[in-house]
């Protein structure tokens, strides 16, 4: 047990003690920017968990909205908000994937969170980022073309000996072709867009009265 004599100096020796010395940081890529400004290219808590994580690293954010989404908590959680896709639906307002773009351009945005869903598994809108030198924060372009589509997502599991659950290697687009399947395979089954984006999501089918001709 220590003395307050020496405790005293044990503490006075610690607060003299010198600060850590900071791991020097990596050397900087060719090409290689910092990110300072950050686009939430979605809506709604998506918008609003971007937001938070890029002010917590002292990144600016950026937030869009449709006319609909005016009163919208993520604008205001945002530096600066914008409204996009004037004469379109809801939905389609987060898929202007162009409007996005030239936005980011003109406010210096120098990266784009696409969160997830809307333009998230969009490789046209990837490449879009990449052509004007704005940092697309999700897959590359590459493995958004394989996993963006479903069905080529789905080979490239049975390639790589991934255990897949029985569906279709393609899209199907006839009523017969999903009936066959159907009278292979048994139900319950799901029906799921080969492309995302758009909130299509999945619907599960339990009984063939509910499997109408589309």
């Amino acid at each position: 047990r220590l003395h307050g004599g020496a405790l005293t100096s044990l503490r006075r020796g610690l607060c003299s003690a010198p600060p850590p010395v900071l791991e020097t940081p990596p050397p900087v890529r060719a090409g290689w920017r910092p990110i300072r400004k950050l686009l939430a290219a979605n809506r709604g808590e998506i918008a609003i968990r971007i937001c938070r994580a890029a002010t917590e690293l002292n990144i600016k954010t950026v937030a869009v909205y449709s006319k609909e989404d005016f009163g919208s908590l993520h604008r205001y959680k945002a530096d600066e908000s914008f409204q996009i896709g004037a004469g379109k639906s809801p939905v389609g307002a987060y898929l202007s994937a162009e409007e996005i773009v030239e936005l980011a351009k003109q406010h210096n945005v120098d990266a784009i969170h696409p969160g997830y869903g809307f333009l998230s598994e969009n490789p046209d809108f990837a490449k879009a980022c990449e052509r004007e030198g704005i940092k697309f924060v999700g897959p590359t372009v590459d493995n958004l073309l394989t996993f963006a589509d479903k069905t080529t997502a789905r080979i490239a599991a049975i390639e790589a000996n991934v255990p897949v659950v029985p569906g279709t290697d393609e899209s199907l687009t006839d009523f017969a072709d999903v009936k066959a399947f159907v009278d292979t395979n048994g139900l319950p089954i799901i029906i799921k867009a080969a492309m995302g984006g758009g909130g299509k999501g999945m619907r599960v089918v339990r009984e063939m009265s509910d499997l109408q001709p589309f």
